[in-house]
């Protein structure tokens, strides 16, 4: 359990400065502010959400915080969608970022479930 927390937590600096970076090219080139500030919001919480996860007070808690993460990487895949399908990405930068974000949901969820299954606890 622990390595693929220290993986997902590194899957999501990288992705969260790929937002970052994201957005600040859709501002800076394409003068799209309203969309990418959902982007940015979203797409650099997820990190966010599983640092808070590593001192949660209970399991539940850190299921709880990483089951957040994973609805902001949902969003985050939706606004990618929005941005891309509104030609704001090439077809190559999309299919990065989006690949990236994909993984990030796999890993969250993989974690998510292996930690539900352990001890036969079902937490929500």
């Amino acid at each position: 359990m622990k390595e693929s927390s220290n993986l997902v937590e590194e899957k999501s600096v990288v992705f969260g400065i790929r937002i970052v970076k994201a957005c600040r090219y859709l501002q800076n080139h394409h003068r799209e502010h309203v969309l990418s500030k959902q982007l940015l919001r979203s797409g650099t919480a997820i990190g966010a959400l599983i640092k808070e996860g590593e001192f949660a007070e209970s399991k539940a808690d850190f299921i709880h915080k990483l089951s957040i993460a994973l609805k902001e990487a949902n969003e985050t895949k939706y606004w990618l969608l929005l941005l891309y399908e509104s030609k704001y990405f090439s077809d190559r930068s999309y299919a990065s970022i989006n690949d990236d974000c994909l993984e990030i949901i796999r890993l969250l969820v993989s974690i998510i479930k292996r930690m539900k299954d352990s001890n036969g606890n079902n937490t929500k």
